[in-house]
């Protein structure tokens, strides 16, 4: 047996959900690029669990149940409470969904309509979870979720308390269109390995976010703002990048495992970061970011990642730093659902072996000749 660093080019598994072929993704073999320009986060999630695009009425339901599910147990907002007020974003989340398991009477139904169901409540909690965590550290008391009322929408009041503009809310809606499932990502493959257990589906959740905290996964948008604020002035790109590529830095938010010749995600959010920037009149952050990828670009040849327009995108949407790869989270929980439930249909436990390069032929030494 001979390993693969990383698994990298290893077909771990079939799958009917999404698809990189050729740099082009796709959801259900729909193109990404249909789905940005015409399609809601509803839509995206009811054709990640379904197979099928809904119609009016079916989307409709949707929407209902999922606002429907939104509210999180008084007993969770008290837990968040009692988390120290510096705590990482992604580690209360980690611990907060792994909790709601404790206040759901179906957690260990393994059932498939019990495990939809819970799909949906986790897609439907976790932004309320994460608003209702960022007021509290703020010294504010959670907002409850709005009957009716989109994901984005929804997020957006919970969080600041005030009805959100149409423009933020389609920008937000269709970021979360972006990030909703990406083929065998490292937090897919943490969660299908846990179900494979016959875990329930909270676990495979938590799991997945686990990964997802990483800065190699989801907290590379963070650091790119963080960069992007380091630098400040597009007067201090040139320097600033120069100097890093001329120590072999890496640069956040450029480059990918699986694209060669640039995400096709990233398009899209760079047109939302120019489109946003000019709203708010603000296009500090957007014209350093394209300064930034024509430095990156001409000099490696890497192009920019979904995270890299991502940072500015929900900076202008006022939305918290320590925030974005939860948003993230928030979006791919229908892609992890979706690969959970998809994983319990077909189930085989994931047990990959080892290359062993230990010693070998050692003898037992007793403890007094040792």
């Amino acid at each position: 047996m001979t390993a693969t660093k990383g698994l990298e080019g290893i077909v771990a598994t079939t799958s009917s959900i999404s698809s990189i072929i050729d740099g082009v993704l796709t959801y259900r073999g729909i193109n990404i690029d249909d789905l940005a320009e015409n399609a809601t986060f509803e839509e995206v999630v009811y054709l990640l669990w379904y197979g099928k695009l809904p119609n009016r009425s079916e989307l409709d339901h949707l929407v209902i149940e999922l606002s429907g599910y939104a509210q999180i147990p008084q007993q969770v907002i008290d837990q968040i409470k009692l988390y120290p007020k510096d705590v990482n974003s992604m580690a209360a989340l980690r611990s907060t969904v792994s909790s709601l398991a404790l206040y759901d009477a179906e957690a260990n139904d393994m059932s498939q309509e019990a495990n939809l169901r819970k799909a949906k409540k986790l897609q439907a909690q976790l932004p309320t979870i994460v608003a209702a965590f960022a007021r509290i550290r703020a010294g504010q008391e959670p907002i409850a979720p709005k009957a009716g009322a989109s994901i984005a929408e929804n997020f957006l009041y919970m969080l600041t308390g005030n009805q959100p503009d149409k423009v933020a809310i389609e920008a937000l809606d269709k970021a979360l269109v972006l990030h909703a499932d990406h083929e065998l990502n490292a937090s897919t493959f943490a969660a299908r390995v846990t179900v494979a257990t016959l875990s329930d589906i909270y676990s495979g959740v938590t799991s997945a976010i686990g990964a997802l905290k990483g800065p190699l996964h989801g907290g590379a948008n963070e650091a790119v703002m963080a960069m992007l604020e380091e630098i400040g002035t597009a007067d201090n790109v040139t320097s600033y990048i120069n100097e890093k590529l001329a120590n072999k830095e890496k640069i956040m938010g450029f480059g990918h495992r699986v694209y060669k010749n640039g995400d096709p995600r990233a398009k899209h959010l760079q047109k939302m970061s120019q489109e946003l920037s000019k709203i708010t009149g603000n296009l500090n952050w957007y014209n350093m970011s394209i300064q930034i990828e024509e430095i990156v670009t001409g000099q490696k040849g890497l192009k920019p990642n979904v995270d890299f327009y991502s940072a500015s995108v929900y900076t202008s949407l006022e939305i918290p730093r320590d925030l974005f790869t939860p948003i993230f989270a928030i979006s791919r929980t229908s892609g992890w659902t979706a690969h959970i439930l998809e994983q319990y249909e077909n189930n085989r436990l994931i047990r990959p072996r080892a290359e062993y390069t230990g010693p070998s032929h050692q003898a037992y030494i007793p403890i007094d000749k040792r």
